[in-house]
């Protein structure tokens, strides 16, 4: 593939888009429904100023209730085609679109009018338990990513046109990286545009995987800038002839890809997870330990959110570095849970914790709300951590707790929770439970449905 022409191509639409007319130009509002799905409405940039802006769009209440197999509502949401609400821009997140000038697009707030919100927004969630952590605790979660993808190219295949990966390289290839650089020096670059930190990437241990990881920021923030990171990795495959999945388990046969979320907690701009010198066994402060030790309790619950189809579970494996026990351990990433010490961090502190489980297939709203969630339960009742498990988890299976092996699992373990189902809303949750159980019903039927959803995540 000759990536100069096409790079020549693409700058030279850059330029003629700069020059477009305002009457030419959109503005697309981005959500993130249910399923984990990006959608968006796009709307002249004229109307934009003049009208929505002030007042959104109306969206059905359905949107919400759509599972990755149906655009319909799934049965028992109590969503149905009855009922609109509106789709408020979030000015703050106002970007130019990197691929394509002529468009700028925005993260929309699910709200009944201007400034009264639906239960059922997933940012608004989210805000709501970063508020009662704030209140409660005078408390800020921060998050970053790891996001991983495979790179896929058009090939043969058993005389029929498929998607296959972009390589077969190993685990920090430099042969591949070398050969991806032109499309990943274009992602870094508008995500520099889009002020979005890029801390470092590398190829993965996938055949055509990749990962880049991504600043610190409040945790709303990093959900944002989560979506908008996947928006341009997948728009700027598609310029170089590739596709990018997010999907969770593409090959049975290889690793899978996840978004790996690094969590820590603030006070007054300082990090407060880390314990004072000497203070802790573990490296952790008292509040550090009692919050991840909720998140580890509820991590069986949390799964439903953060692992949100039944392709899901086919990663979460032993053996796979992704967590397959309820446990968690110091730099052990065979535990779903991982406390961190990176390099800058004095010796024997821990500046944050690592949720492996977390993917990319999640609506990273829901996931982190599902997460601020556990952990603040954590610190409400001071919650204990069982001792670190400094050892492969699956060598000592029969004395540790195996997470869900399946969606339908995780679903059962949310309707027993009912700390979960409080903090985020019990509307929401219910709307939550009825699409991953559509997911579980369609997916038991298709079982090669999933190979469809590489277009989709």
């Amino acid at each position: 593939m000759d990536f100069s022409v096409l790079k020549k191509e693409v700058d030279e639409a850059v330029l003629v888009d700069a020059h477009a007319p305002n009457d030419a130009k959109l503005v697309r509002i981005i959500w993130v429904d249910g399923s984990g799905q990006h959608r968006c409405r796009a709307v002249p940039f004229k109307r934009f100023n003049d009208v929505t802006k002030r007042n959104g769009i109306g969206l059905p209440f359905a949107v919400m209730a759509a599972s990755s197999c149906n655009d319909c509502p799934a049965a028992g949401s109590n969503l149905s085609s009855v009922g609109e609400m509106s789709l408020m821009p979030d000015l703050s997140t106002k970007r130019t679109v990197p691929w394509n000038k002529q468009e700028e697009m925005v993260m929309g707030d699910m709200q009944l009018r201007p400034g009264e919100a639906w239960e059922y927004c997933p940012r608004e969630a989210l805000r709501r338990v970063s508020r009662i952590l704030k209140d409660e605790f005078n408390l800020v979660m921060k998050a970053g990513f790891e996001i991983e993808f495979l790179l896929l190219k058009k090939a043969v295949r058993d005389g029929k046109e498929d998607w296959v990966p972009f390589d077969s390289t190993p685990y920090c290839s430099a042969l591949s990286y070398d050969a991806a650089s032109p499309f990943l020096h274009e992602v870094v670059a508008s995500l520099n545009s889009l002020n979005i930190t890029v801390e470092q990437l590398h190829a993965e241990a996938g055949k055509g995987q990749f990962e880049i990881v991504l600043g610190y920021t409040a945790c709303l923030n990093a959900a944002d800038n989560l979506i908008y990171t996947q928006e341009v990795i997948k728009a700027t495959a598609r310029k170089h002839g590739l596709l990018a999945t997010f999907l969770p388990k593409y090959a049975m046969d290889d690793v899978g890809s996840g978004s790996h979320v690094h969590v820590s907690l603030w006070q007054n701009d300082k990090n407060v997870f880390m314990a004072a010198e000497g203070s802790s066994q573990h490296g952790m402060s008292a509040v550090g330990e009692e919050f991840m030790a909720g998140v580890l309790h509820h991590i069986p619950a949390i799964l439903a959110f953060i692992c949100p189809i039944p392709n899901s579970y086919a990663r979460l494996q032993p053996n796979t570095w992704s967590g397959a026990y309820q446990c968690w351990g110091k730099d052990n990433r065979e535990a779903p849970i991982r406390t961190a010490c990176p390099p800058g961090i004095r010796e024997g502190s821990v500046s944050n914790f690592e949720i492996k489980s977390f993917d990319g297939c999640a609506n990273p709203y829901l996931g982190l709300a599902a997460i601020l969630s556990g952990g603040l339960d954590g610190l409400r009742h001071h919650l204990q951590l069982p001792e670190p498990i400094a050892f492969n988890p699956y060598e000592n299976a029969s004395k540790l707790k195996r997470l869900p092996q399946s969606l339908a699992e995780s679903v059962e373990a949310l309707e027993k929770n009912n700390t979960l189902t409080e903090l985020i809303g019990e509307k929401l949750v219910v709307a939550i439970k009825a699409v991953r159980k559509a997911e579980v019903e369609y997916h038991s039927k298709h079982q090669e449905a999933y190979k469809q959803l590489i277009h989709n995540y």
